[in-house]
Formats: structure tokens, C-alpha cells, sequence
């Protein structure tokens, strides 16, 4: 490991916590301590904070036309909800804005150490050495008691290797590199992948490039960003009430009948129930496909100099793949083994909880059905609560360590979900949070608002303080 200056050592005040990240997840957790009186410290890499919201942070997968895919309403955090001029669905630059108001508002900026990357974590005597690289290039070392990995999801591209690639004649490149639609332009596009940023893409593509051809391997469910004039996840949330089962029956009849048989447009059927994999909101696609401005192919079977060969035998001419393949998630600070990995996830404790160490925590590390920013705060209050009962209460401690040897919580519900890497623990909001509920009343501990609205100021609906 070569530095720009030897490593200074500091003992600092070990009774403290380290969060690795000031991104939403982050945030969230640094507010719940606060609330609780809790010494931290924020290493966040970056100039500022807000994570891959902010599009100047290196290695950010933030493009120009990226939305938020949950709406404003159900977005928000727990007593800090999004302006009301705010539209249903908030631009990048506007979640920026609300993610810096909220750092402010709550006083959390003076806790962050910007500029500070964390270059690996150990654990010696009972305490969790953070090594880091300042602002100024020097290598430091901290101790603290408590480590919360909060340094989100979004970082590390899942690049799948394509048969042909190396001879391939055109570009090649991950969504990760994508920042606005000036890269199409006059370009043969192919984009590979479905998820909610390679749809985006693909609609880039039909309205600026030469030709744009979206590739999927299965067939997938498009959900209105509207229902009945009502963001899609506000009329979804009035009957989260019924069964899984009735939801899929009466959300797939009305798909249907929205939207008829996709299959008409070179899309496959889907193989799955609608809610059985990671929601896809978007319907521009289908007015492109619908006008020819973006052509649905199957997999890809190879690349061919300058051709596009898929499953089906067609072939095309291309001079861009945009591989929306996903990412990694990865916690490379960490020594190997600290945490179990299933098909590269983290395995925890209510996506919170590290059995094999109780004053290691994670926030973030999540793929649930609805917005994020509310389930963040709420295992942020599982996080600080834990670390409270072992500042004062060992029977309290202990209580969370016999917690911890329970089974998992099933907390997907009775869906049956995709096999595939990104559905390894997916969870369904309305399970997860009865299960915080159980978890809570079982450990005695306050509820989230009763932590957040309780001790914090909570901010009115009113307006933005900060414009995007």
C-alpha cells in the first residue's frame, strides 16, 4: 500500500462510533445516534455528502434524465418529507438538494469527515481500528467501539463478460459510464438489461440515437408510474392490506387490460407474477417500442465485429452496448469473513445485524419494494438502540445476542420471488417493518418515532430551503 505519507496513529475516543458513508443510509444513522446522544464520526470519501446522488462524486451511476422510481410521498424520510413543490417523481439534482437539506437541518455535516476514505478496518481488542487517507493524502488511524457500514450499493459494476467482446468493432461499457443522452447520439444502441436505470437508458436511446434495440433475457411486468391519476406506489399502498396472492391477481388483470399483450411488441412474456421480482416503473418504454424508435431483442448470444447476435439467430449492426447489468455490492474495507455472503449479499439480521459481532451494523443493503429512505431510518433506530443497550444495559446486550440466534424473519412474505443474485433476500416492505415491529417489542425499545419525532425537530411540508 503506497502513501503519501506515513501512517499517523490516534487513539481518539473509543466510546464512539465510525459510519462509513454519508450518502441517505448514512444520514439516516447519524441521525438516529444524535438523537440518542451517541458520539460518531461520518468518513465519507467525498467532497460532500448524498452518495450516488451526487453526480460530481467519482464513480457516481447518476445520469441526467435518472428519476427517483419511488414518489415523493412515500419517499421521504421520517419527519423530514419532501417539499410539496416537489413533482410525484423527484429529478436527481432535487433528491440531491433534499439529501443536503436534510444533512443541514439535522446538523449532521459538522459530524462528517469529507474528503476521508476509509483504506481498510480491523478489530483488535474489542475496538475497531479505521484506517483512512485525509483530505490531505496522509494515512490516519482511529479507534471506535461501534462500525456501521453505510457505504451504499451502487459503487461496484457487475460487468458480465459477452462471448466476442474482445473483437467487437464498437464501444463497449457499463451503465456506471452513462451520464447523458450526447453519448448516442448518431450511434447504433444497444442497452443490456432491464432494471429501472437500463429502461431509462433504452429511452434515451429511442429519442437521441441512430437506432436504439433494448436486450432481455426474460420478459418482465411494466408498472405506470401512475394509476388512476395517483403515483403508482400511492395507490399500491391502499391495498397492501389484501393478500399477496389477491394483489398479483388484481394487479396483473389491470396490467393487462392497461397495457395488452407486450408480446406484440417483441417483448417476451414474462415467466414470473407481477411483484415477484424488483418493480420496473416505466411505460415510456412502451410508447417506443409501440412507435419503432426502440427495437426489443432477446439475449445476446455474441458479438461479431461490428454485429449484435442474439438468441433468436437476428443480428444487428451496433456501434454502442450499454451493459445495465447491475452492480456488486461490496464492503471492501472490511477483513474477509466479517460478514457470510449468499450469491454476493451480505447475509445479517433483519439487513441490520452482524451475528457474529454485535457492534458491527450495516445500513443500506437493501432491495425492498417501496421507498428506501423511511426503512433507512428505521434500522438506523435498531442500530443506535443496540449500541445504547451496550453503553449501559449489559442484560440489555445480552437480550440482543439471544435476538440474534433466532431464525431469519421471513421477510419476502409469501411471495415467491425470481431466482436470480439480485432477489437473494429481497424484501417486501409490509413484512419487514411487522418485523421490526416484533423485534422492537421483544428488545423493549422505542419505536422510530417515538426516537425521531420525540427528541428531534420534525420539519412541516413547506418548501425546499435550497433550490436544485
Amino acid at each position: 500500500m503506497a502513501d503519501k505519507q506515513p501512517a499517523r496513529h490516534s487513539s481518539g475516543d473509543s466510546d464512539r462510533v465510525a459510519i462509513i458513508g454519508a450518502g441517505p443510509a448514512g444520514l439516516a444513522t447519524a441521525r438516529a445516534l444524535k438523537a440518542l446522544e451517541i458520539p460518531f464520526d461520518v468518513y465519507e470519501k467525498h467532497k460532500d455528502v448524498g452518495g450516488i446522488w451526487n453526480a460530481d462524486n467519482p464513480g457516481s451511476p447518476m445520469y441526467r434524465s435518472a428519476h427517483f422510481i419511488s414518489s415523493k410521498t412515500q419517499s421521504g424520510h421520517l419527519g423530514f418529507p419532501m417539499p410539496d413543490e416537489y413533482p410525484d417523481y423527484p429529478a436527481n439534482q432535487q433528491i440531491l438538494a433534499y439529501i443536503r437539506n436534510f444533512a443541514e437541518y439535522f446538523g449532521l455535516s459538522e459530524h462528517i469527515r469529507f474528503e476521508h476514505t476509509v483504506i481498510e478496518v480491523s478489530k483488535e481488542d474489542n475496538s475497531w481500528r479505521v484506517h483512512y487517507r485525509n483530505a490531505r493524502g496522509d494515512t490516519e488511524t482511529s479507534r471506535y467501539r461501534w462500525l456501521v457500514c453505510a457505504n451504499g450499493t451502487n459503487w461496484h459494476p457487475n460487468k458480465p463478460t459477452l462471448e466476442g467482446q474482445d473483437s467487437f468493432q464498437g464501444t463497449l461499457m457499463h451503465s456506471v459510464e452513462y451520464q447523458d443522452a450526447r453519448q448516442l447520439e448518431n450511434k447504433r444502441v444497444l442497452v443490456v438489461g432491464a432494471g429501472n436505470s437500463g429502461v431509462d437508458i433504452a429511452c434515451d436511446a429511442a429519442f437521441s440515437a441512430k437506432q436504439a434495440y433494448i436486450s432481455l433475457r426474460r420478459g418482465y411486468h411494466f408498472v405506470p408510474k401512475h394509476v388512476f391519476g395517483q403515483p403508482a406506489d400511492v395507490f399500491g399502498s391502499r391495498s397492501k392490506w389484501l393478500p399477496i396472492s389477491l394483489q398479483q391477481r388484481i394487479f396483473g388483470t389491470l396490467l393487462r387490460i392497461l397495457e395488452g399483450d407486450l408480446t406484440r411488441l417483441g417483448l417476451q412474456k414474462p415467466d414470473h407474477k407481477i411483484f415477484s421480482s424488483h418493480p420496473i416503473l416505466n411505460t415510456q418504454i412502451l410508447h417506443y417500442l409501440q412507435h419503432g424508435d426502440l427495437v426489443a431483442k432477446p439475449d445476446i448470444a455474441r458479438l461479431d465485429g461490428k454485429l449484435a447476435i442474439f438468441e433468436d439467430g437476428s443480428q444487428e449492426e451496433i456501434d454502442l452496448v450499454i451493459l445495465a447489468t447491475g452492480y456488486r455490492w461490496q464492503l471492501p474495507y472490511l477483513p474477509e469473513g466479517i460478514f457470510d455472503y449468499q450469491n454476493g449479499r451480505p447475509t445479517t439480521y433483519l439487513k441490520v445485524f452482524n451475528r457474529k459481532d454485535t457492534s458491527l451494523f450495516i445500513n443500506g443493503f437493501i432491495e425492498t419494494d417501496g421507498g428506501a429512505y423511511k426503512l433507512f431510518d428505521e434500522m438506523a433506530c435498531l442500530i443506535a438502540q443496540a449500541i445504547r443497550d451496550q453503553q449501559i444495559s449489559p442484560s440489555a446486550a445480552a437480550r440482543l445476542e439471544r435476538q440474534l440466534r433466532k431464525p431469519e424473519p421471513a421477510l419476502g412474505g409469501k411471495v415467491q420471488y425470481l431466482d436470480s443474485d439480485r432477489h437473494t433476500g429481497y424484501t417486501r416492505s409490509l413484512n419487514y417493518r411487522k418485523a421490526m415491529a416484533r423485534f422492537i417489542r421483544e428488545m423493549h425499545w422505542e419505536t422510530p418515532e417515538q426516537i425521531l419525532l420525540g427528541r428531534l425537530p420534525a420539519m412541516q411540508n413547506t418548501s425546499a430551503k435550497k433550490s436544485a
